[in-house]
């Protein structure tokens, strides 16, 4: 995984994604490129050709607040993208990676999760591995081959597309959410080994892992596909651990009285 020019990877690959009529540009035929030209970001950002190009061959690296706001703007960027890219810009001087040590869930933490027996909750690490879950959340993705590694399950587990009905969008979420979670500190070597083991395993992650979308896990309405329930239909909320950087709450909830919510009851007293 290449981390030498980070920002100008970033640039090049989000530049790619737009199409001219997307930003109410003429339609040219028979265009060399994907996506926008170089000279077209430069023009919608307001800067010229030659900057906006050594900015993406990496011999400019430290562009003002004022241009990468203008380049977010310009390459249309939501919100947790257009931070990342300041990162990119901007990143923390002088920051050394500290000695790799294993990710730990707090003893107060487990005693809440463990209070909700009705509702499936699991704490996530940085890449996206699950680090504890209550009985009810270690019920809803048990019986797969990568129930521990919700990026891995997505991408290689012979039962993902059967148990996420809507796996398109989970496997672009999915990827985003990661890219979000890791920022940019891409020389993680746990995080190299699942980039380096995904790309050669999984054409589908390959592509996804280019676009560079980033997209912070905040709350959604997600299906799934229970082997021993069946259908489910859950609204999530993601929350930040203060206390352990880079962990995430993940808290499952059903529709009151729905039969999603009959679903889950009945895999809490199969689990139970």
């Amino acid at each position: 995984m290449e981390t030498e020019n980070l920002l100008g990877q970033f640039l090049r690959a989000r530049r790619e994604l737009l199409q001219p009529e997307d930003l109410g540009m003429p339609a040219v035929a028979r265009r060399r490129v994907s996506g926008l030209r170089r000279e077209e970001v430069a023009q919608l950002a307001g800067v010229s050709t030659d900057y906006y190009v050594r900015l993406e061959q990496g011999r400019e690296r430290h562009p003002s607040a004022q241009v990468v706001d203008a380049l977010a703007r310009a390459l249309e960027l939501e919100e947790d993208a257009a931070a990342h890219l300041h990162r990119l810009a901007h990143p923390s001087s002088g920051r050394r990676r500290p000695a790799a040590r294993r990710e730990h869930v707090s003893v107060n933490l487990l005693r809440m999760m463990a209070a909700w027996p009705h509702t499936p909750a699991v704490v996530l690490g940085r890449r996206l591995t699950v680090l504890a879950a209550n009985t009810l959340g270690e019920a809803l993705f048990a019986g797969h081959e990568y129930s521990g590694d919700l990026v891995r399950l997505v991408f290689l587990d012979p039962d993902a597309r059967t148990f996420y009905p809507d796996w398109d969008r989970v496997a672009v979420n999915t990827v985003a959410g990661l890219r979000s979670s890791i920022g940019t500190d891409y020389d993680d070597p746990e995080l190299i080994e699942v980039v380096g083991e995904l790309s050669i395993k999984s054409q589908d992650f390959r592509e996804l892992w280019a676009r560079h979308d980033i997209r912070q896990k905040t709350h959604e309405t997600k299906r799934f596909r229970h082997p021993l329930v069946g259908e489910l239909t859950l609204h999530y909320e993601s929350l930040t651990v203060n206390s352990a950087a880079g962990q995430q709450l993940v808290v499952y909830q059903a529709d009151p009285g729905s039969p999603s919510e009959e679903a889950l009851s009945l895999l809490g007293s199969l689990t139970a």
